[in-house]
């Protein structure tokens, strides 16, 4: 059942509403009223009473555009409980009654906002959409505005593994409040112009291990065959069983895009002076590390904060920051 207030709502402007309705059956013939109207309980009625709590005059707006947001959604078969990823149900009724505020004075657009970036996330392998949305509510109560808001969540999406925002998120970052980018980094208290700057020259600032990435397509995972790989400013080109990606990683996560033939050819295969191997260990600076791989045939490829490690005996490539 839905709140009373909801209802009230509802019925007050029935036909209003039925006629929104009957425009969506005839752009989604196959459009599913039980899963709208589980959307309307689940995703809608949080965030309509968050907002009869903080502008009880403005409710009914705020009302009308989830209204009408929801339709689409769930005609596209993005939310309600048949949607194949149910992480836009989570966002709508936990994460969007804490931006009431900003509801209240841009509906369509914070929950345009919310909705494209939870569908987005969901769509990322290796993501962590649940580490956005905890970021994302930690912060609410600081953000101000629809482009404060904008810039949080893709600060926010980057630190929850999607890598290829990373540039993005630090110019977004630049232009919110000191307070707030410090505290969409967890680092309240620091000097914003120092974070910045070692988030900019390091890539896996915290993140001193590195780590993996990749396993066999035949188990559900990137390669077909064991990688080869070569180092791009940015990242690194990857070929396997015929196909080529670049894969953007740090110290958030590692991201796999499209690549062509032309870039694998096109990237380089030199290495610092400061990267050594030694049979099954490799030397990078002062540091050592034990492989698991039979030595021989190990190939490393660097660019200038990122080595990457494969071998023909595994679907892995393993990365590991050079400082």
């Amino acid at each position: 059942m839905i709140s009373p207030a909801f209802a009230s709502i509802l019925a007050s402007g029935r036909a209003q509403f039925n006629a929104r309705v009957a425009e969506a059956r005839r752009r989604f013939p196959s459009l599913d009223m039980a899963a709208f109207g589980a959307f309307l309980h689940d995703g809608v009625d949080p965030l309509v009473l968050a907002v009869a709590a903080t502008a009880p005059e403005r409710v009914g707006g705020v009302t009308l555009a989830a209204y009408d947001m929801a339709l689409e959604l769930v005609g596209h078969g993005l939310a309600g409980p048949a949607a194949k990823n149910t992480f836009l149900n989570t966002v709508w009724r936990e994460l969007a009654p804490l931006l009431a505020p900003l509801l209240v004075t841009a509906p369509v657009d914070v929950l345009g906002m919310l909705s494209n970036a939870a569908i987005h996330i969901a769509s990322v392998a290796g993501a962590r959409p649940a580490q956005w949305q905890a970021g994302m509510a930690a912060v609410a109560p600081q953000v101000g505005s629809v482009a404060q808001l904008r810039a949080v969540g893709q600060v926010l999406a980057w630190r929850a593994g999607v890598a290829h925002f990373r540039q993005g998120a630090l110019a977004a970052a630049d232009t919110l409040p000191p307070a707030l980018a410090l505290a969409a980094f967890d680092e309240p208290g620091a000097q914003w112009p120092q974070v910045r700057a070692q988030l900019l020259d390091y890539p896996w600032r915290g993140n001193a291990e590195g780590r993996e990435f990749g396993s066999f397509s035949g188990l559900g995972g990137d390669f077909g065959t064991p990688p080869q790989v070569r180092a791009t400013a940015d990242g690194f080109v990857v070929r396997s069983a015929g196909r080529h990606y670049l894969l953007v990683a740090d110290a958030h996560g590692a991201v796999l895009h499209s690549a062509t033939a032309q870039e694998f050819e096109q990237a380089t295969t030199g290495m610092p002076s400061s990267v050594r191997l030694d049979g099954a260990t490799v030397h990078v600076g002062a540091r050592s590390i034990a492989l698991d791989l039979p030595a021989g045939d190990i190939a490393l490829a660097a660019n200038a904060h990122t080595l990457a490690i494969t071998s023909p005996w595994t679907h892995a490539i393993r990365l590991l920051p050079l400082a």
